[in-house]
């Protein structure tokens, strides 16, 4: 079942409720998000030609949403450079089930309409409902940007503007790939194959595709802007997008000839060689076969070439691959398919790539399992894609495309989180060809059935982004996020010592203890912190700025077993124990000797300290503790391991059955937040 679809409108209001209010007020519907003046067509220069707003009944006698069924002869490029747009809305066009989502069919120019129309398109994971009014732009009474080949339709032009409204303006969507148009009708998965240097089983795979529903696109690359839709003689034009409509097998004078149907989305202007309308190989091959590849042929802009030809004469091929749910139940072949949204944040998961060892373990990591090879094949074929979420809409704000890639590692059997060192000693299986600065980048593997680590990054450490990455697989595939485990390890201290068996080191804390402590021979929080300042000062190894009384208040809750408040000698010693291991564990993972640690470091520190954290908390643990350096100090780490070690050990004191859930009324949250 397709998911509900989220309201976009600035006033929180539905495409139904907008409907509404302007049929009981007889009003026709201005949208204030996105309203008919220039700034919505352009955003970096004026307005080239005199453009007037009309709706549909201000152009012609009897406007119509869609006439006999929308299909891809409805589409007709007008000014604006948008073919890309245009070959996509042409190949949803072959998707019925698809385009009912993207154009819901409760609209048009009857009794409920109000000069309101909405669409749906998908952005990272979510399915968004546009509204627009049906002001379109006009000169002299026509449509000037993408319009229908009959005068009285009009769902593709408001189309285009609700993607227009989506992505800023109308001038926004000059220039783009047919394949980000496909995925933002579709959700699905986009794929890119240069014609020249594509595997040598291009057709199968393409095939393959076809017959799981794909969306399919294709173009030739320019070497001049001069070149730009510039017709060959054999009828191709340069630098525009195509649709790809089709693909057979036929028998030819005793051997099989592959052919593939493309579509011109201008509607015109066709291919005049082998096997074109009007060729004489259509003569030679049995006329059942003819007829039934040819049905419904005319100089429609659609054509069948040889799949040898195709590859000659285009640069780039665009492949969509759809979910199960924006599929029919005809389709009988479907992608299974796998999701997880992450993030990189600097100084714990913004690890950068492999050439940047130190920190590029620390990038999320996700475990995939291949257990089916696909039919007729001892291996698993997988599409990984991994897209950076919202970079659009955050160019305003001067953040491009952060730089992306992903490589794929042999996992082993049961490790929760890998470290440097597997990174180290083992090379990747399979990668993204390249690390490059756009919305998605996507490869496909045939890979052997096995467990693998999968590891998304940017290029450069410390480079923030939200990201999606999406598993497309013939066969079932297991996949979890790694680094998931919250637990602790946390042993009894042993008992302190007798007085009589006291080491040196020992008996000179007890005299300071005894000097600060006075009478009662037990400190305060103020009196632990001269304490403990006094002896940590004198460490020359680590950065110390001193501790806080909030963090002795912490110590004092950790230790004081007596409830009293205070720490007695005996605590203390136990205490110190703890500290001088946490000493070393801060010196071993203070790599560079600087007196501080890198807070990228932090999940081993934390695990040797027999606490393990998920990716989230080390995440939110590093914006709290680290530096603009992603460094943190002595006093923040130890403030940092004390909160976490009382925090555990009070919910395993109230975890009683060891379920890993404890349930508590508000009283005894307040007094576990505030104390801790």
């Amino acid at each position: 079942m397709p998911t509900k679809s989220i309201s976009t409108q600035g006033d929180g209001k539905t495409f139904e409720q907008l409907r509404q209010e302007c049929l009981q007020k007889k009003k026709l519907f201005e949208d204030p998000d996105f309203p008919a003046c220039d700034s919505s067509l352009y955003y970096s220069q004026s307005v080239p030609i005199n453009f007037e707003w009309k709706r549909p009944g201000e152009l012609c006698e009897n406007p119509e949403f869609i006439v006999g069924g929308a299909d891809r002869t409805d589409i007709c490029q007008g000014a604006l450079g948008d073919c890309w747009l245009l070959a996509a809305i042409a190949s949803l066009t072959l998707h019925k089930e698809t385009l009912a989502r993207v154009v819901p069919n409760d609209q048009g120019f009857d009794r409920s309409y109000a000069g309101i129309f909405h669409f749906q398109f998908w952005q990272h994971n979510r399915w968004l409902d546009v509204v627009v009014d049906d002001r379109l732009p006009a000169v002299r009474n026509r449509l000037v940007l993408l319009h229908s080949a009959s005068n009285n339709e009009f769902w593709s032009a408001l189309l285009e503007k609700a993607y227009a409204k989506l992505n800023g303006s109308y001038e926004s969507l000059k220039g783009g790939s047919t394949l980000e148009a496909m995925e933002d009708f579709t959700g699905g998965v986009g794929e890119t194959y240069e014609t020249k240097s594509a595997p040598t089983d291009l057709f199968n795979i393409m095939k393959k595709a076809y017959d799981r529903g794909s969306m399919m696109g294709c173009s030739i690359d320019i070497t001049s802007s001069a070149e730009s839709e510039a017709q060959t003689a054999s009828g191709l034009v340069k630098g525009h997008a195509y649709s790809i409509t089709g693909l057979e097998e036929v028998n030819y004078r005793g051997k099989k000839v592959k052919l593939i149907r493309i579509r011109n989305p201008w509607g015109q202007v066709e291919w005049n060689g082998a096997w074109s309308d009007e060729s004489r190989e259509w003569n030679v091959i049995d006329s059942s076969e003819k007829k039934r590849i040819l049905q419904n042929s005319m100089d429609d802009g659609e054509f069948w070439m040889e799949f040898e030809d195709f590859k000659a004469n285009y640069d780039k091929i665009e492949i969509c691959n759809l979910t199960p749910d924006s599929l029919t139940d005809e389709t009988k072949r479907k992608w299974e398919v796998n999701m997880f949204e992450g993030n990189w944040i600097r100084g714990s998961t913004a690890g950068g790539c492999r050439n940047f060892i130190d920190t590029f373990w620390t990038n999320p990591q996700f475990k995939l399992t291949l257990l089916h090879a696909d039919d007729n094949n001892d291996k698993c074929s997988v599409v990984i894609a991994l897209m950076q979420k919202n970079r659009r809409a955050l160019r305003k704000e001067g953040l491009d495309l952060q730089t992306i890639g992903f490589a794929l590692y042999e996992a082993p059997a049961d490790e929760d989180h890998l470290g440097k060192d597997f990174f180290r000693y083992n090379g990747s299986k399979a990668r993204s060809k390249t690390y490059i600065n756009v919305r998605e980048i996507s490869e496909r593997f045939t890979l052997p059935p096995g467990n693998y680590l999968l590891v998304p990054t940017t290029f450069q450490p410390h480079d923030e982004a939200d990201f999606i990455i999406r598993i497309f697989s013939e066969k079932a595939a297991g996949t979890m996020e790694m680094g998931n485990t919250v637990d602790a390890d946390l042993p009894d201290p042993p008992m302190p010592s007798l007085p009589e068996e006291e080491t040196d080191e020992e008996k000179e804390l007890r005299r300071m203890f005894e000097k600060i402590a006075g009478s009662d021979q037990a400190i305060s929080a103020m009196e632990l912190q001269q304490v403990l300042n006094g002896v940590l000062s004198r460490r020359r190894e680590i950065k110390f700025d001193g501790l806080s009384l909030n963090t002795c208040h912490s110590i004092i809750n950790l230790m004081d077993v007596d409830n009293s408040g205070q720490l007695e000698f005996q605590e203390f010693k136990v205490f110190w124990e703890k500290m001088k291991k946490w000493i070393m564990l801060f010196i071993s993972y203070d790599t560079d000797r600087s007196g501080k640690m890198s807070s990228y470091e932090l999940r081993i520190a934390l695990k040797a300290a027999g606490m393990h954290l998920n990716t989230k908390l080390l995440q939110l643990l590093g914006l709290r503790f680290a530096d603009e350096n992603y460094d943190i100090d002595f006093d923040d780490y130890l403030t940092c391991i004390i909160r976490l070690e009382n925090m555990f050990r009070v919910f395993q004191a109230l975890d009683k059955g060891q379920t890993g859930q404890v349930n508590m009324n508000i009283l005894q949250f307040l007094l576990l937040s505030m104390n801790v």
